[in-house]
Protein backbone atom coordinates (compact mmCIF):
# COMPACT_ATOMS: atom_id res chain seq x y z
CA UNK A 1 0.00 0.00 0.00
CA UNK A 2 1.35 3.43 -0.87
CA UNK A 3 1.97 5.57 2.18
CA UNK A 4 -0.17 8.46 0.99
CA UNK A 5 -3.20 6.18 0.91
CA UNK A 6 -2.89 5.44 4.63
CA UNK A 7 -5.25 7.20 7.04
CA UNK A 8 -3.94 9.03 10.07
CA UNK A 9 -5.91 7.97 13.16
CA UNK A 10 -5.91 10.07 16.34
CA UNK A 11 -7.36 8.91 19.67
CA UNK A 12 -7.56 10.68 23.04
CA UNK A 13 -6.34 8.82 26.13
CA UNK A 14 -7.17 11.41 28.80
CA UNK A 15 -5.52 14.61 29.97
CA UNK A 16 -3.18 15.72 27.20
CA UNK A 17 -2.40 12.26 25.88
CA UNK A 18 -3.08 11.49 22.24
CA UNK A 19 -2.13 8.45 20.22
CA UNK A 20 -1.46 9.07 16.53
CA UNK A 21 -1.13 6.11 14.19
CA UNK A 22 -0.09 6.22 10.56
CA UNK A 23 0.35 2.79 9.05
CA UNK A 24 2.81 0.91 11.30
CA UNK A 25 4.02 4.14 12.95
CA UNK A 26 2.67 5.26 16.34
CA UNK A 27 3.27 8.57 18.10
CA UNK A 28 2.32 9.36 21.70
CA UNK A 29 1.85 12.94 22.86
CA UNK A 30 2.13 13.44 26.65
CA UNK A 31 1.65 9.80 27.73
CA UNK A 32 0.31 9.50 31.28
CA UNK A 33 2.73 7.92 33.76
CA UNK A 34 2.23 5.57 36.71
CA UNK A 35 2.15 8.31 39.35
CA UNK A 36 -0.12 10.64 37.41
CA UNK A 37 -3.52 12.03 38.32
CA UNK A 38 -5.07 9.79 35.68
CA UNK A 39 -4.75 6.06 35.00
CA UNK A 40 -1.52 5.34 33.13
CA UNK A 41 -1.72 4.54 29.45
CA UNK A 42 -0.54 1.23 28.05
CA UNK A 43 0.31 1.01 24.38
CA UNK A 44 3.45 0.88 22.29
CA UNK A 45 4.81 3.97 20.54
CA UNK A 46 7.64 4.57 18.10
CA UNK A 47 7.98 8.22 19.12
CA UNK A 48 6.97 9.72 22.48
CA UNK A 49 6.77 13.49 22.93
CA UNK A 50 6.70 14.98 26.44
CA UNK A 51 5.73 18.64 26.83
CA UNK A 52 6.02 18.96 30.62
CA UNK A 53 8.07 16.84 33.01
CA UNK A 54 5.18 15.76 35.21
CA UNK A 55 3.66 12.28 35.73
CA UNK A 56 0.47 13.40 33.96
CA UNK A 57 2.54 13.87 30.80
CA UNK A 58 5.90 12.06 31.00
CA UNK A 59 5.00 8.34 30.94
CA UNK A 60 7.60 7.16 28.44
CA UNK A 61 7.83 3.78 30.18
CA UNK A 62 4.09 3.28 29.71
CA UNK A 63 4.43 3.52 25.92
CA UNK A 64 7.40 1.13 25.91
CA UNK A 65 5.34 -1.93 25.19
CA UNK A 66 5.60 -5.08 23.13
CA UNK A 67 8.26 -4.67 20.46
CA UNK A 68 8.05 -0.86 20.54
CA UNK A 69 10.68 1.20 22.38
CA UNK A 70 9.93 4.87 21.71
CA UNK A 71 12.35 7.51 20.56
CA UNK A 72 11.79 9.94 23.44
CA UNK A 73 11.62 13.70 22.86
CA UNK A 74 11.45 15.68 26.08
CA UNK A 75 12.34 19.25 25.21
CA UNK A 76 12.96 21.96 22.61
CA UNK A 77 15.01 21.24 19.50
CA UNK A 78 14.79 19.79 16.01
CA UNK A 79 14.35 16.06 15.47
CA UNK A 80 13.74 13.63 12.65
CA UNK A 81 12.75 10.01 13.04
CA UNK A 82 11.16 7.50 10.67
CA UNK A 83 10.33 10.26 8.20
CA UNK A 84 8.68 12.42 10.87
CA UNK A 85 10.06 15.96 11.26
CA UNK A 86 9.57 17.47 14.72
CA UNK A 87 10.31 20.92 16.12
CA UNK A 88 10.06 21.66 19.82
CA UNK A 89 9.70 25.25 21.03
CA UNK A 90 10.41 26.50 24.55
CA UNK A 91 7.41 27.92 26.39
CA UNK A 92 6.02 28.15 29.93
CA UNK A 93 3.60 26.16 32.03
CA UNK A 94 2.19 26.78 35.49
CA UNK A 95 0.77 23.26 35.83
CA UNK A 96 0.01 22.04 38.39
CA UNK A 97 -1.39 25.17 40.01
CA UNK A 98 -0.08 25.76 43.52
CA UNK A 99 -0.77 27.89 46.58
CA UNK A 100 1.49 30.52 45.00
CA UNK A 101 -0.84 30.72 42.03
CA UNK A 102 -3.76 31.45 44.36
CA UNK A 103 -1.73 34.37 45.73
CA UNK A 104 -1.12 35.77 42.28
CA UNK A 105 2.34 34.25 41.71
CA UNK A 106 2.64 32.00 38.67
CA UNK A 107 5.36 29.38 39.02
CA UNK A 108 7.25 28.86 35.80
CA UNK A 109 7.92 25.36 34.50
CA UNK A 110 9.41 24.44 31.16
CA UNK A 111 6.81 23.48 28.58
CA UNK A 112 7.56 22.38 25.03
CA UNK A 113 5.27 23.11 22.10
CA UNK A 114 5.66 20.47 19.39
CA UNK A 115 5.13 20.91 15.68
CA UNK A 116 5.06 17.54 13.92
CA UNK A 117 5.16 17.08 10.16
CA UNK A 118 3.94 13.61 9.28
CA UNK A 119 3.67 12.88 5.56
CA UNK A 120 1.83 15.98 4.24
CA UNK A 121 0.10 17.04 7.46
CA UNK A 122 1.19 19.26 10.35
CA UNK A 123 0.12 18.59 13.93
CA UNK A 124 0.82 21.12 16.70
CA UNK A 125 0.52 20.08 20.36
CA UNK A 126 0.73 23.05 22.75
CA UNK A 127 1.35 20.93 25.85
CA UNK A 128 0.57 22.40 29.28
CA UNK A 129 0.89 25.94 27.96
CA UNK A 130 0.05 28.76 30.37
CA UNK A 131 0.30 31.86 28.17
CA UNK A 132 -0.83 33.09 24.77
CA UNK A 133 2.54 34.79 24.26
CA UNK A 134 4.56 32.44 22.07
CA UNK A 135 8.21 32.99 21.24
CA UNK A 136 9.10 34.70 17.99
CA UNK A 137 10.72 31.45 16.82
CA UNK A 138 7.51 29.51 17.41
CA UNK A 139 5.33 32.13 15.72
CA UNK A 140 7.59 32.23 12.67
CA UNK A 141 8.03 28.46 12.38
CA UNK A 142 4.50 27.21 13.06
CA UNK A 143 2.48 27.66 9.92
CA UNK A 144 -0.32 25.93 8.02
CA UNK A 145 -1.51 23.89 11.00
CA UNK A 146 -3.80 21.00 10.13
CA UNK A 147 -4.59 19.83 13.68
CA UNK A 148 -4.00 21.94 16.81
CA UNK A 149 -4.19 20.37 20.29
CA UNK A 150 -4.88 23.16 22.79
CA UNK A 151 -5.20 22.95 26.61
CA UNK A 152 -8.43 24.51 27.89
CA UNK A 153 -8.51 23.52 31.55
CA UNK A 154 -7.15 26.49 33.50
CA UNK A 155 -5.42 25.69 36.79
CA UNK A 156 -1.95 26.28 35.38
CA UNK A 157 -2.75 26.00 31.67
CA UNK A 158 -4.77 28.23 29.35
CA UNK A 159 -8.33 29.06 30.33
CA UNK A 160 -11.12 28.49 27.83
CA UNK A 161 -11.09 32.14 26.77
CA UNK A 162 -7.31 32.32 26.35
CA UNK A 163 -7.22 28.96 24.59
CA UNK A 164 -9.78 30.13 22.06
CA UNK A 165 -7.95 33.42 21.53
CA UNK A 166 -4.67 31.65 20.80
CA UNK A 167 -6.24 28.91 18.67
CA UNK A 168 -7.98 31.42 16.43
CA UNK A 169 -4.75 33.41 15.99
CA UNK A 170 -2.89 30.29 14.80
CA UNK A 171 -5.56 29.56 12.15
CA UNK A 172 -5.58 25.75 12.27
CA UNK A 173 -7.94 23.69 10.17
CA UNK A 174 -9.04 21.56 13.14
CA UNK A 175 -8.90 22.47 16.85
CA UNK A 176 -8.86 19.62 19.38
CA UNK A 177 -9.33 20.76 23.01
CA UNK A 178 -7.43 18.86 25.72
CA UNK A 179 -6.69 19.03 29.46
CA UNK A 180 -10.38 18.74 30.28
CA UNK A 181 -10.85 14.98 30.69
CA UNK A 182 -9.68 13.82 34.12
CA UNK A 183 -7.62 16.95 34.79
CA UNK A 184 -8.38 20.65 34.50
CA UNK A 185 -11.03 22.71 36.20
CA UNK A 186 -14.66 21.52 36.32
CA UNK A 187 -16.70 22.40 33.21
CA UNK A 188 -13.52 23.52 31.40
CA UNK A 189 -14.62 22.02 28.10
CA UNK A 190 -18.05 23.60 28.33
CA UNK A 191 -16.46 27.00 29.03
CA UNK A 192 -14.19 26.67 25.99
CA UNK A 193 -17.04 25.64 23.69
CA UNK A 194 -19.17 28.52 24.96
CA UNK A 195 -16.31 30.91 24.25
CA UNK A 196 -15.94 29.52 20.73
CA UNK A 197 -19.66 29.77 20.14
CA UNK A 198 -19.56 28.39 16.61
CA UNK A 199 -20.48 24.77 17.15
CA UNK A 200 -18.36 21.66 17.55
CA UNK A 201 -18.30 17.99 16.66
CA UNK A 202 -17.71 14.99 18.92
CA UNK A 203 -16.09 11.73 17.91
CA UNK A 204 -14.42 8.63 19.36
CA UNK A 205 -11.46 9.13 17.02
CA UNK A 206 -10.27 11.35 14.22
CA UNK A 207 -9.46 9.61 10.95
CA UNK A 208 -7.76 11.88 8.43
CA UNK A 209 -6.25 12.26 5.03
CA UNK A 210 -5.04 15.61 3.74
CA UNK A 211 -7.99 15.88 1.37
CA UNK A 212 -10.38 15.71 4.35
CA UNK A 213 -9.08 19.07 5.52
CA UNK A 214 -10.09 21.00 2.40
CA UNK A 215 -12.48 23.79 3.30
CA UNK A 216 -11.98 23.47 7.04
CA UNK A 217 -10.98 26.52 9.07
CA UNK A 218 -11.02 26.41 12.86
CA UNK A 219 -13.37 23.42 13.11
CA UNK A 220 -13.60 22.26 16.73
CA UNK A 221 -13.52 18.52 17.29
CA UNK A 222 -13.92 17.04 20.79
CA UNK A 223 -12.32 13.60 20.98
CA UNK A 224 -13.81 11.38 23.67
CA UNK A 225 -11.45 9.81 26.19
CA UNK A 226 -11.08 6.17 25.09
CA UNK A 227 -9.74 5.26 28.56
CA UNK A 228 -13.01 6.31 30.23
CA UNK A 229 -14.95 4.14 27.77
CA UNK A 230 -12.66 1.20 28.52
CA UNK A 231 -13.36 1.56 32.22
Amino acid sequence: MLKWRVNMVITHHGGQCFKVTFGDLTLAFDPIGKNGTLPPVRFGADIALVSRDHPDMNGIEEVTYGDKVPFAITGPGEYERAGVVIQGFLSQSAYPASAKAAQGERPGYINTIYSVQLEDMTLVHLGALATTELSQEARESIDEIDVLFVPVGGGGVLTGAKAHELAVSLEPKIIVPMHWSGIGQPKALEAFLKEAGNGSEKADKLTLKKKDLLGRTGSILVLENVMSKAN
